[in-house]
């Protein structure tokens, strides 16, 4: 078995596996990921598998080991930047994809220059102060970017309450809106997983020109 594939190559594998169609509008995609933890991290690795083109990573936070339980990162990523330790995950899957990183902190004075070239934007933070801050200012001055924000995924609650929904015209929830962090009930790999496969397939639908839910 081949360890390096060539660019021909995998592009042909994942015409196969996609259909020509939705490859041709996957590759020329860009896709910015606000925040690589549990969520940005899975998010990040599902598209990179898909072939999304350019992927634009933004996280200031190095991997520590508490991230391990629920992060795409590794032991020999301990004390890297997130942004870094991704990069390189994505490289191992597939190095054709263009990534580009800002390690910075992401702020209201500076978010509309990070995202300026992002047709997609995928919140991934933590807190509800810095989602608020960052879905609120894209939308107040980009009428054309549209932005795939997650909310209520901790815990071990059923798999069947995290959804989809549309909140408004270029905004789109994924989670359960209930489940946040507290005392016996923290973000696990489970429920973050299955939160970031909504927001991930959700990127991938409105690459394709599907805006519903």
């Amino acid at each position: 078995m081949e360890n390096n594939i060539t660019k021909a190559k995998m592009e042909e594998l994942l015409v196969s596996r996609n259909t020509p169609q939705v490859y041709e509008k996957v590759k020329v995609s860009r896709v910015g990921i606000a925040g690589l933890g549990g969520l940005g991290s899975h998010v990040a690795i599902a598209l990179a598998r898909t072939g999304v083109g350019h992927l634009h990573l933004v996280d200031f936070d190095v991997v520590e080991p508490s991230n391990l339980n629920r992060q795409e990162y590794r032991m020999r990523h301990l004390g890297l930047y997130k942004t870094e330790a991704l990069k390189s995950q994505i490289e191992e899957i597939n190095p054709y994809v263009t990534v580009t990183i800002n390690t910075q902190k992401i702020t209201k004075d500076n978010a509309m220059d990070i995202f300026q070239d992002d047709d997609i934007v995928c919140e991934a933070f933590d807190l509800p102060e810095q989602k608020a801050m960052l879905v609120n200012t894209l939308l107040e001055n980009r009428s054309d970017i549209k932005i795939v924000s997650g909310s209520g995924m901790a815990g071990y609650a059923s798999n069947n309450i995290i959804k989809t929904r549309k909140v408004m015209k270029n905004l789109y929830l994924c989670g359960d809106e209930m489940n946040g962090l507290k005392p016996g009930w923290g973000l696990m790999a489970p429920r973050v997983s299955i939160c970031a496969g909504h927001e991930a397939n959700t990127v991938l639908r409105l690459i394709l020109g599907e805006e519903g839910v």
